[in-house]
């Protein structure tokens, strides 16, 4: 299953969201190319996705500028040195730096017979980092409970929120896996994704897209305000 989203309004010209799930477990990798500059950034990296970047790379005739990791999963990090040895910048948490550059560490919560190759966390981004790509601001924003380094990646120019495994439509991210808890995961999305505009466009780690409104009004595991 592929599929692309064009931002709107037509301000965004020549702006794409390309969402490529990839990998076992058919987790979203988001390439966003912005055509008039020829560049493009890469947020999460799943096994297997570097084939149908390069084309879709090929076809924008775009240049990838940056990978952006929202946790250091072993899912969402599959294709990260692949990718890296390109020669683009691995942008992520501090906390989340030995999952990156020792997936050893997570062969419990692995699936049988896959390869984890380290990466190296070059650029490290913390709670309240911006970072200019694409002809724009990125703002960095530390949502942990599911993983200790989970950071969601939020273009207020595009009026969009990269979130990892944090929260889903309908749903939120595991907290049984080493570094989660169920408390941390609530205030993390209260206070760091639930005060987002409403209208935000909540891009997750896994699914379909939603909104910051939908997930406030109806998400049956964290509804309500903000914290």
């Amino acid at each position: 299953m592929r599929f692309e989203i064009p931002l709107l309004p037509v301000d965004y010209s020549g702006v794409t969201i390309h969402c490529i799930p990839s990998g076992p477990l058919a987790t979203n990798a988001y390439l966003v190319t912005e055509r008039n500059r020829g560049e493009a950034i890469l947020i999460d990296a799943p096994h297997g996705v570097w084939e149908d970047l390069a084309q879709i790379l090929e076809r924008e005739n775009c240049r990838l500028v940056a990978l952006l990791i929202t946790h250091g999963h072993w899912d969402h990090t599959g294709d990260a040195a692949r990718i890296q040895n390109l020669g683009v910048p691995l942008y992520a948490h501090e906390a989340d730096r030995v999952f990156i550059e020792k997936p050893e560490v997570m062969g419990l919560f692995t699936i049988p017979g896959i390869e984890l190759e380290p990466a190296r966390l070059e650029r490290v981004v913390e709670a309240g980092s911006r970072i200019s790509l694409l002809g724009t601001t990125i703002e960095v924003r530390h949502v942990p409970g599911h993983c200790p380094g989970n950071v969601l990646f939020y273009f207020p120019s595009l009026e969009a929120a990269f979130v990892g495994d944090a929260l889903f439509n309908g749903g939120i991210g595991r907290y049984d896996l080493p570094g989660g808890s169920l408390q941390v995961l609530e205030h993390s999305i209260r206070s760091q994704i639930y005060t987002l505009p409403a209208r935000t466009m909540v891009h997750p780690g896994h699914g379909p897209e939603t909104t910051v409104g939908e997930e406030m009004a109806g998400n049956p595991y964290v509804r309500g305000g903000a914290a």
